[in-house]
This record gives structure tokens, sequence and C-alpha cells, in this order.
């Protein structure tokens, strides 16, 4: 008769904890007020890193980073636009005074556009490009000294980018400019983690699929509409804050150090099962 398994002991519980540690990392998360950003930063936060989050709104991030802190986390906050370069700048030079390192970066804030084809207009490419791929690069760049200085070829600085499944295959929505710009960020993604893997910097994308935020609104708040969309889940549901936050716990942590150069689908299975 075979023995029954045992549980694991004491050592191999501390290991898988050890692994998820996140325990005197820093990370900044941009878009990180509300929505995927602010679910992103909690979960890095429950995992032990001193979190900065970024936006336009200082009201918002402000009610943010005290919703942190009232659960524990070491929070704190600075107002950039980062469509706009000279904002970028001081985004970059605050967030090492306020952090003193930069173990992790996720460039998660995003603006999209929608209307009909032939009505498609110019500021709706340019404000979009500016913040979901033009934003990303510069952001990144700027960080370079400090993602340098603390990484290690054991435990490397991490970066991860927030695309989307409409950048994987065509949307049924007329955001021309969005699927376009996350299409620009899961390949800017596999290029940076080709340049900096030398470096000891990963590069990853999460490409969130259905999760409630401002930008999906207009279809989640409305059940009828919200039970059209479970429909077209295999998994029959809306993503859930600890789905994106267990995943950016692993890209961020020694479980996912050896991981660079991916476009993870967090979509329920609507890319991989289609």
């Amino acid at each position: 008769m075979t023995a029954p398994a045992s549980h694991p002991g004491t050592d191999g519980r501390r290991r898988v904890l050890q692994l998820f540690d996140l325990s005197g990392r820093t990370a900044l998360v941009t878009g990180g007020s509300r929505g995927l950003g602010l679910q992103i930063a909690e979960g890095l936060g429950e995992a032990g890193a001193r979190v900065l989050l970024s936006a336009r709104k200082a009201p918002e991030l402000e009610a943010a980073a005290a919703a942190l802190r009232a659960r524990g986390i070491e929070a704190d906050w600075v107002v950039a636009d980062s469509s706009q370069p000279e904002e970028i700048e001081r985004l970059a030079t605050s967030a090492v005074e306020r952090l003193g390192r930069i173990d992790v970066l996720v460039n998660n804030a995003g603006a999209t556009w929608g209307a009909q084809l032939e009505e498609f207009p110019a500021s709706g490419w340019d404000r979009t490009l500016h913040t979901n791929v033009q934003g990303v690069f510069h952001l990144t760049v700027a960080l370079l000294p400090a993602l340098r200085a603390a990484a290690d070829a054991q435990d490397p600085a991490r970066v991860i980018n927030i695309g989307s499944i409409d950048g994987l295959r065509a949307p049924e929505l007329e955001n021309y400019s969005y699927s376009a710009s996350k299409a620009a960020v899961h390949m800017l993604t596999r290029h940076l983690a080709k340049r900096l893997a030398s470096e000891h910097i990963t590069v990853n994308a999460i490409a969130p699929g259905p999760f409630q935020s401002k930008m999906t609104a207009f279809m989640l708040e409305d059940p009828e509409r919200r039970g059209l969309v479970e429909q077209r889940v295999p998994l029959a549901r809306i993503g859930r804050p600890d789905d994106v936050a267990g995943l950016t716990q692993f890209l961020s942590s020694r479980a996912g150090s050896y991981l660079t150069g991916t476009v993870i689908a967090l979509d329920g299975g609507i890319t991989g099962c289609s």
C-alpha cells in the first residue's frame, strides 16, 4: 500500500513564502489611483513592498494611498501625467527621491478612445499613443539608472507593462488607437526585454481581459451587458482583483525571476481557448 503523501514541513512552507515575499522591495505603479493599478499596488503591498502611486488627480491618489495605509501597506503618491515628457522626467525624479530605489516599475497608466471608423479623430490617436506607448517607453528609460542600481543576477529588477487582449486579437469595439497601442506595448515589452536581459532587468507584460474599472464601466455596470461579456469568457466570469494581484506578485518576486519577454493573457481563456 502506498503511504499517504505528507504535508510540506515548516521549511517547505517558509520557502514558498520567501519565493513570493517582496519585503524590502519598492514599486512604482502608474495609473495607481483606481482600477487595475490600485489592485496591483494593493497586491504588491500585501506581499511586503513599499508602493508609490502616480496618476493625474491628487484627490483620487490621496484616497487610494489612504486606503492602502489602512490595510497596513506603506504607500505614497505623486501627481504626474504619463502622456507628457516633462511630467515623466519629474515623476522619475520624484520616485527615486521618495522610494530611494526602484525594484519594480509597473507601467499601468492608460487611455482609450472610441469612435466610428470614418469619424475617428487625430486627437484620439495622439492622446492614446502618447499615454499607452510613449509614456511606457520614456518612463522606463528615465528610470533605467534606478532599475540598474537595484538589479541583481539572482533577483532582477522588474518592469511590468499592462497591455490588453485587445492588442492580441481584433476587438469588437471601435477603439482603433487603443488596440494598436496595446499591440505596440506587447512588442515594446519583448524588445526592451531583449535589450535589458544582460543588465538583470526583466520586462514582461500582462494582457488583461475584462476586469472592473472605469474604462470598462460602460459594459460591466449594466447587468445585461455584463452577462453578455461573461458568456464570452470560457471561465464564465469577470476578472477579480486577486487575479491581477497574484500575477503581479509572481512577476515581481523570486518566483518569477527567470521570466522575461513574455506577454501573459489574463483573460479567463478568451484568447487561449478561441
